[in-house]
């Protein structure tokens, strides 16, 4: 029972791979993730409906497309992505740092909604109290709104972890699955699924992807629950 429940180091590389991804792909994520927010949450501004339409539409397309979109703009040969290559060396086709920003675009959606929520739950006159004491629209962003908004900053920033951590048709259409380098959690199920008596590989992985993402969305939901009484509070 025992050795069944031990990780073999190709399953360690996909755990090592999954946890590096989701982490970098959302620490990336969360200065865009916030600007966004506070700009769909404040902003009055023409084409609003149009970049909201925009933000969330990782969400409701297919997985896949957004790969498929990624690897004609950001592959070796793409648009964007031979431009980078040549001039800056920098590469995110068939590379982890591909897998890290395919899953960031497809959690940004739920990081934007829970920290977008936070914003509007912060009342206003708090924002003008401070404008009336000569503090700058900047000033007043960081000292007042995003204190007020942290919590579910927190909390947008940990569903868009473990989304990214279950990411599974964006990542390997753009960057494969190579082990080592590109095999996530995921794409490592799907390979053992393909694996005659890997059924043991399937198990232990799928346990530690429930105990992770589970961990996330209590995480979440707590940081929640913490910025609604704070919210009633205020």
């Amino acid at each position: 029972m025992n050795d069944w429940l031990h990780l073999t180091p190709q399953e360690w590389d996909a755990v090592h791979i999954s946890l590096k991804v989701a982490f970098w792909g959302t620490l990336c994520t969360l200065p865009f993730g916030i600007a966004l927010a506070f700009l769909l949450s404040r902003g009055r501004f023409p084409g609003r409906a149009w970049l909201d339409a925009l933000v969330h539409l990782p969400l409701v397309m297919p997985p896949v497309v957004t790969g498929y979109v990624l690897l004609i703009l950001l592959g070796r040969k793409g648009v964007i992505g031979s431009f980078l290559a040549d001039h800056f060396g920098i590469v995110f086709s068939f590379r982890w740092t591909g897998a890290a920003l395919a899953s960031a675009i497809m959690g940004l959606p739920l990081m934007v909604r829970a920290i977008r929520l936070s914003f509007d739950a912060v009342h206003r006159r708090h924002e003008e109290a401070a404008a009336t004491l000569g503090a700058s629209p900047i000033l007043v962003f960081f000292t007042v709104s995003l204190p007020l908004a942290w919590p579910g900053v927190i909390a947008g920033a940990i569903l868009c972890f473990a989304k990214a951590l279950g990411e599974f048709g964006a990542t390997i259409t753009f960057v494969s699955a190579i082990p080592g380098e590109t095999e996530t959690i995921s794409a490592a199920i799907f390979a053992a699924l393909q694996t005659p008596g890997a059924e043991d590989t399937v198990w232990r992985l799928a346990l530690v992807s429930i105990v992770i993402s589970f961990a996330a969305l209590l995480a979440a939901q707590a940081m929640t629950r913490r910025n609604r009484s704070r919210a009633g509070g205020i």
